[in-house]
């Protein structure tokens, strides 16, 4: 059986999370590489539906994912998890079930800062929390606690969405994971 693996893509709303994981996603599967990406848009939607945007909710929207992501990279699958997860200590808690079933895991965190993010703005959210449509918005008004030392550090500011990607994957194949 092929190693699966999480690769937790954590960062700023609009930081790049979504797109490298695809492009990276891509790439694996172009390698013949069981690939998911599990967004966390679509997660929110399907899985977390109902749940709002407080801390408890958000740590149990994480947990989730993060019980998905190690289900089915224990199953040979690279789960691709470009989800913001502000708080270090859900994100610990989903390395930690990982680390418990001897699942590889990898956390990328995608260091765009906010001025980048808001003037990227894909889904309008910046703008809507500039007029006092929005608030909780992570990075502005709620907070986004960095990763301490994560296993990559991507500044997509400064490097195309393919030199992102294989950004990733070369991490990943120095593990043998890709």
């Amino acid at each position: 059986m092929t190693t699966g693996a999480t690769v937790w893509l954590t960062g700023l709303p609009s930081a790049g999370k979504t797109t490298i994981a695809h492009e990276l996603a891509a790439r694996l599967r172009e390698q013949g590489r069981p690939t998911e990406v599990l967004d966390g848009d679509e997660i929110r939607e399907f899985l977390s539906a109902g749940l709002g945007f407080s801390r408890d909710d958000r740590h149990t929207n994480v947990q989730r994912i993060g019980f998905v992501a190690e289900l089915l990279a224990r199953n040979g699958v690279l789960a691709l998890v470009p989800v913001i997860a502000p708080y270090a200590d859900s994100r610990e808690a989903v390395r930690a079930r990982h680390e418990a079933n001897g699942t590889p895991y990898v956390e990328v965190h995608v260091a765009t800062p906010v001025e980048v993010c808001s003037v990227r703005d894909v889904k309008g959210l910046y703008a809507k929390q500039a007029a006092g449509e929005l608030s909780g918005l992570t990075g502005v008004d709620d907070p986004y606690e960095e990763p301490e030392k994560p296993d990559l550090r991507i500044e997509s500011q400064h490097q195309t969405v393919q030199e992102s990607a294989a950004a990733v994957h070369a991490v990943l194949s120095e593990r043998g994971l890709a």
